[in-house]
């Protein structure tokens, strides 16, 4: 079965002028134009194809990939807006609608705003920015330690927003936010903890002794492109340390102290340097 507003493998069944019709199921033939038909393509073939709906509610093929498929958060740019609502730039020719009704506040052109994108009654491909209403519809099922893949969002009284897999609000705290981050941006994290009321911690940091054993072997190799020595120690600011390995000062506090209890550190001071063997 072939479904709107992803990605779907179908098969050529028939060859024409305009391109190859493929077999939608229940969408019927969908045409594929010639000029996005893999070269030397012939009936039987299959293609990877995203199916949307054209502006006469017929199902049309394309092999050029959107920013952001239904199911999904993308921070999108308004291109233009008229009576029907505002069109935002998803990496096709035709624009993607936000109805007004779905709109959290009035759009502006020129203004990127994170958005959801679903389907609406009949099938066509919109998004809306009231994002609220499509997150923690899902059973929590994370682990701690395990790697998600965050979309950050705003501000809150305790550390940034998060969606989480494209699913869940998660929080980062202050404490474990040592980089700057953007609204809209897609970053790799971790869960922390879920809490008894299912509210999700989140850390930038992969915890626990591989994340350690991982920063000791960085530390390492920045030394020995420095000659053996960095003006880093256990007293270093946060920002500098950040500036230098993208990690908390927690981490790399850990890190040179297990190098030191191995014997592959001195610690002054100055700095640290590598031991010679």
């Amino acid at each position: 079965m072939a479904d709107l507003g992803t990605f779907n493998t179908l098969q050529i069944i028939e060859q024409s002028p305009y391109g190859a019709f493929l077999d939608g199921g229940e969408l019927g033939k969908v045409l594929l134009p010639t000029k996005l038909c893999p070269k030397g393509y012939k009936t039987g073939d299959t293609v990877e194809v995203f199916l949307y709906l054209d502006g006469d509610n017929q199902a049309v093929a394309t092999t050029q990939r959107p920013y952001a498929i239904v199911g999904q958060f993308a921070l999108l740019k308004v291109v233009a807006t008229n009576s029907a609502g505002a069109f935002l730039n998803w990496g096709l020719r035709k624009d993607l609608l936000v109805p007004f009704s779905e709109q959290r506040r009035p759009m502006q052109e020129g203004h990127s705003y994170l958005v959801y994108i679903n389907l609406d009654d009949v099938g066509r491909v919109v998004a809306s920015s009231k994002i609220e209403k499509f997150l923690d519809q899902w059973p929590i099922t994370y682990e701690p330690g395990q790697a998600v893949d965050l979309i950050i969002c705003e501000p809150s009284d305790i550390g940034i927003k998060a969606i989480i897999n494209h699913r869940h609000w998660g929080v980062l705290y202050e404490a474990e936010t040592f980089k700057k981050l953007k609204y809209g941006q897609k970053i790799r994290g971790y869960i922390k903890q879920v809490r008894a009321d299912e509210k999700i911690d989140l850390t930038l940091h992969r915890p626990g002794h591989q994340k350690l054993s991982e920063m000791a072997q960085r530390i390492m190799e920045k030394l020995q492109q420095n000659d053996g020595f960095l003006p880093l120690n256990d007293k270093s600011p946060p920002e500098a340390i950040y500036k230098t390995f993208g990690e908390s000062k927690k981490t790399f506090k850990n890190a040179i102290g297990t190098l030191y209890k191995n014997r592959l550190i001195t610690i002054d001071n100055t700095g640290i340097k590598m031991k010679e063997r």
